[in-house]
């Protein structure tokens, strides 16, 4: 299978910020990308651990099909430094009517304690760009299990607000946990 490279309704399909870039999702990550999420299920909506089936399944049927849509309900990244994938993400639960997406990302675990502020801070300036210069979107959103205090640091730090918290919503190792919403809106 011939996997697309780039997304032609974006004028730039790759990002770049010294020694990182933000190119379109590529095949060859895609089992980095299961371990990452099956390692770090416990703050992913994901219910059971991906098997290397469901991922080939998930990137011929779902993934390659995002390239050829006009207006795709996400827009997915690999995140490289010096070459190398270590992280992924993008724009997901595009409302292309309301003008906004959620911000999906996750990265190694293994640089979730080392790196875990850089690597989010440049994610999030190179997915900025996309959203907001090439999509014209007038707001991004993190949404957030109420598991990782860390991260909302960092967001505050990228000059996200406190837009909302749901209280009690959503059921996880045996208790209910709130989830926080982060946003940023065009022109910040």
């Amino acid at each position: 299978m011939k996997f697309p490279k780039v997304y032609p309704f974006l004028e730039k399909s790759s990002i770049f910020f010294e020694d990182f870039a933000l190119v379109p999702i590529r095949y060859e990550d895609r089992f980095d990308i299961m371990k990452w999420r099956n390692e770090q299920i416990y703050h992913l909506r994901q219910s059971e651990p991906l098997t290397k089936e469901n991922q080939d399944k998930y990137f011929k049927f779902v993934v390659a099909k995002l390239f050829i849509q006009e207006k795709p309900n996400q827009i997915l990244f690999s995140f490289l430094k010096d070459d190398i994938c270590i992280g992924y993400g993008g724009l997901v639960h595009i409302s292309w009517i309301d003008k906004h997406a959620e911000i999906s990302f996750i990265m190694d675990t293994s640089l979730e304690k080392i790196g875990f502020h850089k690597n989010w801070s440049i994610f999030l300036s190179l997915i900025e760009e996309v959203a907001f210069k090439e999509l014209f979107l007038h707001k991004i959103f993190v949404y957030a299990f109420d598991l990782r205090p860390h991260l909302y640091e960092t967001l505050k730090k990228s000059n996200y607000f406190l837009d909302a918290r749901l209280i009690d919503h959503c059921y996880f190792d045996g208790g209910f946990k709130d989830v926080i919403i982060y946003s940023k809106l065009s022109g910040q």
